[in-house]
């Protein structure tokens, strides 16, 4: 072992290193605490995140439970039939109708009209429907 030399006896030279190294020593230090710290908080980020996920699925569940016990109610009361026919139905009594108006009738029918884009769509790529201009559809 190094035999310690009295503070007074050092040279310039060897308090800055002395010095220098005690700060490097202290600057580790702080890493290594805060690098613990960080540790620490992503656990708890985890966790966190864990019982959100938990939650969330609860509700879900829940949500799905209710959207089930209504869901034959609503299809019931639903008119037979799908809803490309009766945009077709809609238009062939109109003539020309704008996506308002189709999805209005279709909601008086108590049809579903969330996927009405989507039916229109598909209705003009076969040729069934024409738009002769911007959201208003006829007969093809």
């Amino acid at each position: 072992m190094a035999k310690r030399k009295n503070i007074e006896a050092l040279s310039a030279q060897e308090l800055y290193e002395l010095a220098k190294r005690r700060e490097q020593e202290e600057l580790e230090s702080e890493r290594e605490e805060v690098k613990a710290q960080i540790e620490v908080l992503r656990v708890q980020r985890r966790e966190l995140i864990a019982q959100h996920k938990k939650a969330v699925g609860a509700v879900d569940k829940e949500i799905r439970t209710l959207k089930r016990s209504i869901g034959s109610a609503v299809r019931g009361s639903r008119s037979s039939g799908n809803i490309s026919q009766a945009v077709l139905d809609v238009l062939s009594q109109s003539g020309k109708a704008t996506t308002k108006e189709i999805r209005s009738s279709l909601e008086q029918s108590g049809i579903d009209t969330s996927n009405l884009g989507q039916c229109l769509a598909y209705l003009k790529r076969n040729g069934r429907i024409a738009a002769p201009e911007r959201a208003t559809y006829t007969l093809a």
